[in-house]
C-alpha cells in the first residue's frame, strides 16, 4: 500500500488520493489510500474540523426522506461538459475546479495543496450532471490552515451542492448521505459504484488526526442532481 509523501514537518494536504483499479464485475472502483504529514490547523481548540451527525448516513435504498410524503427523485441526466466551479451555500464554498487525473503509476492526483480554494473532478469519471458517479476531491487544510473542504463535515442531509458547467448550466445535487469512512476499509463499490441516476460524491481528510500518518479516515458526500439551472 502506497503513502503519499512528506513536504516536510507537519505540512501536507488534507486529501489522500484514490487509487484505480478493476472489480470483478468490470466496473471502475477507487480505493483510498493511507497519508502521511496531513496537517491539521485552523481551529483554535486543536479539534479539527467538523465531522458528520451520526444520524446522516446514506440511505442504503439511495433515497432519503425530505418530508413525510415527499422523497428525493433524480432529475434527468445531462450531456458530458466539464465542470468549471463548486458552490456549496451552507459552508460558504464557492471554488474553481481543476482536472485531476491520474499519475504515471496509476494514483489519483489531488489538486495542488498549496492553493486553499481549490477543487479537483476526477476526469476519468461521468462529469457532474451526467448519468453516473461523478466525483470531487479537495484539502480540508493545508500548510496555512483550513482550505477548500474544511467544513464539508457540517453539511446535512437536503443541503445543496451546486457544479458549474462549461454548457453554460449548473447542476443542482441534494446532499442525502454524509458518512466518515476509515481509510484502511473505504468501502470503494458503495461510493463509487453507478446507482443509475446521476450522482456526486464530494470527498476530503477527515476523522482522527495523528502526526505520523495523517487523517485517518475520508468524510464522504453523497448527492443527487435534483435540478438543471441554465
Amino acid at each position: 500500500m502506497r503513502t503519499m509523501a512528506s513536504t516536510g514537518g507537519r505540512d501536507g494536504g488534507g486529501y489522500t488520493p484514490p487509487r484505480v483499479k478493476r472489480s470483478p464485475w468490470g466496473l471502475v472502483a477507487l480505493v483510498l489510500l493511507i497519508g502521511v504529514a496531513l496537517i491539521r490547523n485552523g481551529a483554535a481548540d486543536g479539534s479539527g474540523p467538523p465531522q458528520p451527525a451520526s444520524d446522516s448516513a446514506a440511505d442504503s435504498r439511495y433515497a432519503v426522506t425530505l418530508t413525510p410524503d415527499e422523497v428525493l427523485r433524480p432529475s434527468e441526466p445531462l450531456p458530458k461538459s466539464s465542470p468549471s466551479r463548486i458552490v456549496v451555500p451552507t459552508i460558504r464554498v464557492n471554488a474553481p475546479l481543476t482536472r485531476v487525473g491520474l499519475d504515471s503509476e496509476g494514483w489519483i492526483d489531488s489538486p495542488p495543496a498549496d492553493d486553499k480554494n481549490l477543487a479537483g473532478w476526477f476526469k476519468d469519471a461521468v462529469t457532474p450532471g451526467e448519468k453516473g458517479t461523478a466525483v470531487v476531491v479537495g484539502h480540508v487544510d493545508n500548510q496555512k490552515g483550513p482550505a477548500v473542504f474544511y467544513n464539508l463535515g457540517a453539511l446535512k442531509k437536503g443541503n445543496e451542492v451546486e457544479v458549474a458547467r462549461k454548457d453554460g448550466r449548473t447542476a443542482v445535487f441534494s446532499v442525502y448521505g454524509i458518512e466518515v469512512f476509515d481509510k484502511k476499509s473505504f468501502p470503494a463499490d458503495r461510493v463509487y459504484g453507478e446507482t443509475g441516476s446521476p450522482e456526486l460524491r464530494v470527498i476530503t481528510c477527515g476523522g482522527g488526526y495523528s502526526k505520523g500518518s495523517g487523517y485517518s479516515a475520508n468524510v464522504v458526500v453523497f448527492a443527487r442532481l435534483v435540478q438543471t439551472r441554465g
